[in-house]
């Protein structure tokens, strides 16, 4: 039984895996980043988060075009080009055999500061980039049992406050929702926006299917703009599926025919239960399998004919 999205079995060969850390490959043992590094001091930075298949990061310009965003956002230079971080990122992973099963964490940081302090004009160096390449899968059991949801008291930020379009390295309000979830004995938590409307996951996001065979999301006003939510609502329409981004309430998910969860490391998962409610039969419904064989053929789809620079 799944225990989270992120669930996945240890894999011995990323004990020797080489880590891109500001322009040098390095064994995981010595991939390192100073103790003043803004990222550790106060998490200023941006992330993103990317699948390999084929040998080729999917969605790889809608991946960089919110890493691009979310700096200019916080006034970072990332202090690479796009071409030069594409190449980078094809660089790990041929430096580390790697063609499928693979999951990258792409890490920016403001860099590092002449004191442990918030203000970003102390910081006294370049950003700090990282690129982590491991071979790491979804559990099986993830995708095809799904799994459960507990709605958190931890409400997302609003723009003013932290705007949640930002996939920033500070996390703790997603923590905090995690924690509470899986202490009430749930997978992952379920989060609501400030007027009490669903709004996302604490790290993926959150879709209903409606008795009427409708697929439902939020309107996205409270959630990060996830790449795989936009790709599922596009493989909706491809496919001919009404899909919409909407306001719902909890009413709207307890008595859903299906739901599930999206994130790029496991793409769709179903959601068994909700608040301790049955969602439909429990199990992963038709809906929810049709659509991971559509986004399956989505992700086949970006990198045929890729070319690697």
């Amino acid at each position: 039984m799944a225990h989270g999205t992120h669930d996945h079995a240890d894999d011995p060969r990323n004990a020797g895996v080489l880590i891109w850390v500001n322009g040098e490959l390095r064994p995981r043992a010595e991939a390192v980043v100073s103790v003043f590094d803004a990222g550790f001091v106060l998490g200023d930075g941006v992330w993103e988060g990317l699948r390999v298949h084929d040998g080729h990061p999917a969605f790889l310009d809608a991946h960089l075009d919110r890493l691009w965003q979310g700096a200019a956002a916080i006034v970072l230079d990332i202090g690479m080009t796009r071409e030069e971080l594409t190449r980078a990122i094809y660089g790990t992973l041929a430096a580390n055999e790697m063609r499928d099963g693979v999951h990258v964490r792409l890490m920016v940081t403001r860099g590092v500061k002449s004191t442990p302090y918030q203000d970003p004009r102390v910081t006294v160096g370049p950003a700090t980039v990282v690129i982590i390449a491991e071979h790491k899968e979804p559990m099986p059991a993830t995708l095809a049992e799904g799994i459960t949801l507990f709605t958190t008291h931890v409400r997302r930020a609003t723009p003013d406050t932290l705007d949640p379009k930002l996939n920033a390295h500070s996390k703790l309000n997603d923590i905090a929702a995690c924690i509470q979830a899986y202490t009430a004995g749930a997978d992952e938590a379920l989060m609501l926006d400030p007027h009490g409307f669903v709004a996302t996951c604490n790290s993926t996001h959150f879709f209903i299917v409606t008795p009427q065979d409708e697929v439902w999301t939020s309107d996205g006003r409270f959630c990060l703009s996830g790449i795989t939510r936009s790709n599922v609502l596009e493989v909706c329409r491809r496919a001919g599926i009404p899909a919409r981004e909407t306001t719902f309430s909890l009413t709207d998910v307890y008595s859903a025919r299906e739901a599930f969860v999206t994130g790029t490391f496991a793409g769709l998962v179903p959601v068994r239960t909700v608040d301790g409610r049955t969602i439909g039969t429990g199990a992963r419904g038709p809906m929810v399998e049709r659509l991971q064989a559509l986004y399956a053929d989505h992700v086949a789809g970006d990198v045929a004919g890729r070319v690697a620079p």
